[in-house]
């Protein structure tokens, strides 16, 4: 038998047809398989998610519409500092690489403030009233001293130059200034206290334990979101660090940057 006639009977044999007709099949299938997925998917093909922060929830929308995805409110909190209805979180971040049409979280600043409860301060130690505002979400203000028997015990709470009651609901991030007392007959020095490198809230919580009120509180032009100036650090302070002490009440000048090459080695 010719090795022609031998070729053709071998693929005139009904199961070898079938076999080559379903492997053809299949590799028609995957191929295609293949390809509808690389199309549904975008194999290969990512976006990058922009930066919302500090846009209205509407450019928030239009900017991801622009940019092939979308984006939905899950969260708000509060912050004074900060436009109301503005976004100041995002998931995932600016600059993640999604897929097109995925969902951008957003986290905005609510519009209305929380409301709490006023303390009552007075006759706390300051370093008490300071914890009891920082639980309340109120921040303390001025460091008032006037003569009194107790050191550092707290004798007033102002709101605005005038006295607060306690039970007054207030908004939080409220500024609170406290009267305390200072006995002339006792040490009432204090030192300046090394903060460069600290945080923005850490760096203002160490000059208030010392017992010392921020006169000037300055962020450079890094800064530009709210979140930026909770991540910003003290790269000058006036005065500086020193041995020597200082009257209680005396002044600090804070000057904060997220640049890092302004940012202190520690």
């Amino acid at each position: 038998m010719s090795e022609k006639t031998a070729g053709k009977g071998f693929f005139s044999n009904w199961i070898v047809r079938n076999l080559l007709v379903a492997f053809v099949l299949v590799v028609v299938l995957v191929i295609g398989a293949m390809i509808f997925l690389n199309v549904v998917t975008k194999h290969n093909q990512v976006l990058v998610v922009p930066d919302f922060s500090n846009m209205s929830v509407s450019e928030a929308e239009y900017a991801a519409a622009q940019a092939g995805m979308r984006v939905e409110v899950t969260d708000s909190v509060f912050a004074k500092r900060m436009r109301k209805g503005a976004v100041r979180d995002q998931n995932p971040a600016p600059g993640s690489k999604v897929k097109e049409g995925r969902r951008i979280s957003l986290t905005i600043n609510a519009l209305n403030a929380k409301k709490v409860t006023m303390p009552d301060l007075v006759g706390l130690s300051m370093r008490q009233a300071m914890a009891e505002l920082q639980s309340r979400g109120l921040v303390l203000g001025k460091l008032v001293y006037v003569e009194d028997l107790a050191t550092n015990n707290v004798l007033r709470q102002l709101r605005g130059n005038r006295e607060i009651e306690p039970g007054r609901t207030v908004e939080t991030e409220t500024v609170i200034d406290l009267v305390v007392g200072l006995n002339p007959d006792t040490d009432a020095s204090t030192y300046i206290p090394d903060i460069l490198g600290k945080r923005y809230l850490t760096a203002v919580d160490a000059v208030h334990k010392q017992s010392l009120n921020i006169r000037t509180l300055r962020f450079d032009d890094s800064v530009k979101t709210y979140d930026d100036s909770l991540n910003a650090v003290v790269y000058r302070q006036a005065p500086e660090p020193s041995p020597e002490p200082v009257s209680l009440g005396d002044d600090m000048s804070l000057y904060l940057t997220v640049d890092p090459d302004r940012i202190p080695a520690r």
